[in-house]
């Protein structure tokens, strides 16, 4: 089954959407947890969706379906009555593929319990689309994938550090399980966009590049400060700065303890991001983890888990694809992702290498 990333989610885009993000990083918490039959389950949901979506059969994946059991029948897009067009209508963005989705997807196959291959071969499926990503403009690295539907899909080309982390990890971790080299170049490609991607003068990295893949997107945002720490061999001690420069610009409040935005666009506590930073703080001995976790324990939404945020809307400083006059937000509902990422904290469990530890220096 696939569980929705917005449970509580009024009628409209959010309602019953199962985010592949979500679900990678929930199968991942789950393994984490100690619950690994229940994070097979969606293990072997996301299969399903891989062989049985209703055109694409090349390894991508949606960046959203219609929560709930799935089984061999062509898996449901998420959508919408409009009552006004009288008609249904699909997002394209829940339509399309990110490459970060991907990877997560990889990265969450990679963890499960792996006896019979399946879900190796089935990550393999799908790092065979990523690498038709690769890009060789600029710094190199992997561009964003492919938004809108099957009737027109369009070619993403701005480029995301924190996409082309989640790409080295997956790369990385395929060539390891796998025992195939061909998988190491693509993570070392990733690895040096994440590189370029670094601004020593701020003591942090931009956000990725626009779309003609040379110009840095100059804003700030958390995860790809946090995540380079978490996913990428030795980048704690490379850029150490992040922790003293780059990320005190993303704190929420002034007090110290008051959590992290999702950018320097600020606006209030994101409760997915402060979970990311409270797990590294966890695994490399930071201090500041009680502090954290109690800002995360004021987001607790009941048996619904955790709010995506403490405010009614929190701003991400990015657009929304699907409408670029309109600002992308965090909505004060219960949310998929933070659930698991506090869940990942709490347990000291790394989703970048599937275990309670930082990567190793190669």
């Amino acid at each position: 089954m696939l569980l929705p990333s917005y449970p509580s989610a009024p009628p409209g885009p959010l309602k019953q959407v199962a985010f592949l993000y979500d679900n990678a990083a929930a199968a991942i918490a789950l393994v984490g947890c100690g619950q690994p039959a229940q994070a097979r389950r969606i293990g072997d949901a996301l299969l399903l969706a891989l062989d049985h979506d209703r055109f694409w059969h090349d390894g991508r994946l949606r960046n959203g379906y219609a929560a709930g059991t799935v089984s061999e029948a062509p898996l449901k897009l998420a959508g919408w009555w409009d009552s006004k067009a009288q008609r249904w209508l699909e997002d394209d963005y829940q339509a399309g593929s990110d490459s970060g989705n991907l990877a997560w997807t990889i990265l969450a196959l990679l963890t499960l319990d792996d006896t019979g291959k399946r879900y190796a071969r089935g990550a393999t499926r799908i790092a065979g689309w990523l690498q038709a990503q690769l890009d060789r403009r600029g710094a190199g690295g992997f561009t964003g994938g492919s938004f809108g539907s099957e009737a027109a899909p369009r070619p993403l080309q701005w480029k995301s550090t924190e996409h082309n982390v989640d790409l080295a990890a997956a790369f990385a971790r395929l060539a390891a399980a796998s025992g195939d080299g061909h998988w190491l170049p693509l993570a070392h490609s990733a690895t040096a966009f994440v590189a370029a991607m670094w601004d020593p003068a701020r003591g942090a990295f931009a956000a990725g590049t626009s779309e003609d893949g040379v110009t840095r997107n100059p804003r700030l945002a958390l995860d790809a400060q946090v995540w380079p720490l978490l996913a990428l061999p030795g980048a704690a001690a490379r850029y150490g700065e992040v922790l003293t420069q780059g990320m005190p610009r993303l704190r929420a409040g002034r007090g110290g303890a008051e959590g992290f935005a999702y950018s320097d666009a600020g606006g209030g506590v994101w409760t997915e991001g402060t979970a990311q930073v409270a797990l590294f703080d966890r695994l490399s001995g930071q201090g500041g983890l009680g502090a954290l976790l109690a800002v995360l324990e004021q987001a607790r939404a009941g048996d619904a888990g955790y709010f995506a945020t403490t405010a009614a809307a929190l701003p991400t400083g990015f657009m929304l694809d699907t409408d670029p006059a309109q600002p992308r937000v965090y909505l004060h509902l219960a949310h998929l992702g933070a659930l698991a990422w506090v869940a990942l904290a709490q347990q000291g469990f790394n989703p970048f290498t599937g275990t309670r530890q930082l990567p190793q220096q190669e």
